[in-house]
């Protein structure tokens, strides 16, 4: 598989009152083309840190994330981000003011994307996300599950080659949760896309390549064994 985005040796020091707080500690990453990865561990163990830096939205202390091979505090690197590269958060971030399809094109709009080529693209990510039916209702018309729908779609409308999601299901009941679990998959995989999931649901470890553990800031892989233990398959 093609690698598109990779972590070296990242590490991202807070300064604190009572000292220094390492939240991310030497972590090294890559992520290809088509594969999911999921990151589990308990709460402030640095997840989403480590996902904001992976995303460009944070620096690190020390160490460096090369996206196709280019290094993301290259300020040369800066206006294909959003293009790149997409997040999905826990809660849809939705414009209320706004209908599903227009929420769905405000990227396009801010890159000035031709109106034409704007519809359709619109209209495709809405379709993949089982939604072209409520392109026209407003974000309080929807179910929870149905405004993380439009945020995946506008996440995925720019066609990044990397998509980041920080408890995507969090906000959501288990039922729902798996949906979008599912369709987070499905959609990584058809589309190639390089994806990085951090959650604490067991369900979705079940949906990935490759399950990592972040403690303390450290990362390691999940073996088969410890992967059973936390999905309560065995």
């Amino acid at each position: 598989m093609t690698e598109v985005l990779r972590a070296d040796a990242l590490t991202r020091v807070f300064a604190a009152p009572g000292g220094d707080v390492t939240a991310v500690r030497d972590v090294d990453l890559a992520l290809s083309a088509g594969e999911l990865v999921v990151v589990t561990g308990r709460s402030g163990s640095g997840k989403t840190t480590l996902l904001t830096m992976l995303g460009g939205l944070d620096r690190p202390t020390s160490g460096r994330v090369l996206l196709d091979g280019r290094d993301l505090a290259d300020g040369d690197t800066g206006h294909v981000l959003g293009e790149r590269i997409a997040s999905i958060f826990q809660t849809s971030g939705l414009l209320p003011v706004l209908s599903a399809a227009e929420n769905v094109e405000v990227p396009l709009r801010i890159r000035r994307t031709p109106v034409a080529e704007r519809e359709q693209r619109v209209a495709r990510a809405l379709t993949a996300v089982g939604l072209a039916e409520h392109a026209r209702q407003r974000p309080s018309e929807l179910s929870g599950g149905q405004q993380q729908r439009v945020g995946i779609a506008r996440a995925l409308v720019m066609d990044p080659a990397v998509l980041i999601a920080d408890e995507p299901t969090a906000q959501l009941d288990s039922e729902t949760g798996v949906q979008i679990m599912d369709l987070i998959a499905g959609l990584v995989h058809e589309r190639g896309t390089a994806a990085i999931v951090a959650t604490h649901d067991p369900a979705m470890l079940t949906r990935a390549d490759r399950v990592l553990d972040l403690h303390d800031g450290a990362l390691r892989e999940l073996g088969a064994r410890a992967l059973a233990a936390r999905t309560g398959r065995h």
